[in-house]
């Protein structure tokens, strides 16, 4: 019995770091991504008409129209529209002012 007693301490110390290693892997990493992913998804899901946003490729605009993921922008002073897709938006901006 005594020696089922120390293979089983013997195990258990060697499984531990592992075991260790896998509880802060998910908290650092898994945990946060899954956070971000799900912000995204929820700002991307209340995009509407009027939203300033700004696009993964660093163009800012307003939002002009949506037709199911297809967004149409308005951009620059000229107000040229561009068409992207709604995955593309990096994040929706303040209004600037024009003081």
């Amino acid at each position: 019995m005594p020696q089922d007693a120390n293979t089983t301490a013997a195990l258990l110390s060697t499984l531990f770091p592992f075991i260790l290693l896998i509880v802060v892997f998910y908290f650092m990493i898994i945990r946060p991504q899954r956070k971000r992913e799900k912000q995204t998804k929820e700002m991307l899901a209340s995009l509407k008409v009027g939203d300033n946003i700004t696009t993964i490729g660093g163009i800012c605009g307003k939002i002009v129209r949506i037709r199911d993921d297809i967004l149409t922008i308005e951009v620059g002073t000229d107000k040229v529209k561009l068409v992207i897709e709604r995955w593309a938006v990096r994040s929706v901006d303040q209004p600037i002012s024009a003081d």
